[in-house]
């Protein structure tokens, strides 16, 4: 009842699942990955056992096809499951069981030298939805993983996707420290559980993920001298907040801006948003 995309960029950096379905919530129950180990889906009949003993094999040291294997020899409903794992090293492996309703199946690939990725559906309108998600993550190489995983997602979907209809879907990528603060390795977790046009909801959601939790890169940065320090400080007043870290926190802006008490840079991106109107970040 699901198509997704499971796949390693090419960097060898990110691990991460797209997925979109029919289906209530699927991002609670398709996606799984863990930075420097790998990635799955589990779907059809899903079996969610497959997500932690999946990653646990590969954490293992078993490559993807392998820990795949060891999926389905174990579980007696395997013809009704589909699944699809990358691993660390980008092998990439898709299981469809034979009782899996139509259309059903799935295709595997190397993207670079070190990407890897397995695209997999069932009760779509026909294979032309997962070679629509192929040709796109393909096409998508100078983009960040979490863009290429959507617009595979959103191929999939143009191409006629789940046969009964949209309702849901999910993006998760993974990749060591990215998570807020550097704290974890999520560097994306977005779920759309309910909506006449998930896929489109997602993409808008990533732009915001973006914006509010992924760290400016050296190249968004703008140095703050006295001048630009004293201007900051008089838009966040202008705006009703005590001070301009103040307006940074109340905005949620923590991951693009210097968490100093006198920021050494801004995020060009923050900087034209608190010179609006009003200073207001809104």
């Amino acid at each position: 009842m699901t198509f997704s995309i499971v796949a390693r960029s090419d960097d060898g950096e990110s691990w991460g699942v797209a997925v979109a379905s029919k289906f209530l919530a699927v991002g609670s129950a398709v996606p799984a990955a863990a930075a420097g180990v790998g990635a799955i889906a589990t779907q059809a009949d899903a079996n969610l056992a497959y997500k932690y003993l999946g990653l646990a094999h590969l954490d293992d040291g078993a490559t993807a096809q392998v820990a795949l294997d060891r999926l389905v020899e174990e579980d007696e409903g395997r013809e009704h499951r589909q699944a699809g794992i990358v691993d660390s090293d980008g092998n990439a492996a898709t299981w469809t069981g034979a009782e899996c309703f139509a259309w059903a199946g799935g295709r595997t690939g190397r993207s670079g030298e070190r990407g890897g990725y397995a695209v997999q559906g069932n009760i779509l309108t026909g294979p032309e939805v997962v070679e629509a998600m192929e040709a796109a993550w393909l096409a998508t190489t100078d983009q960040p993983v979490e863009r290429r995983l959507l617009a595979a997602l959103a191929a999939g979907d143009q191409a006629g996707g789940d046969s009964r209809g949209r309702q849901s879907a999910a993006l998760l990528v993974v990749r060591e420290g990215a998570g807020y603060g550097g704290h974890d390795d999520v560097a994306v977790d977005l779920r759309v559980d309910d909506h006449a046009d998930p896929v489109t909801e997602l993409a808008r959601l990533v732009d915001l993920n973006e914006l509010y939790l992924t760290a400016s890169t050296p190249e968004e940065r703008v140095p703050v001298d006295d001048a630009l320090m004293i201007e900051l400080e008089a838009l966040a007043k202008a705006d009703g907040k005590d001070s301009f870290h103040m307006w940074v926190g109340s905005e949620n802006y923590e991951m693009r801006v210097d968490s100093g008490a006198r920021p050494a840079w801004i995020d060009r991106r923050i900087l034209q948003i608190i010179r609006g109107a009003g200073g207001s970040g809104a």
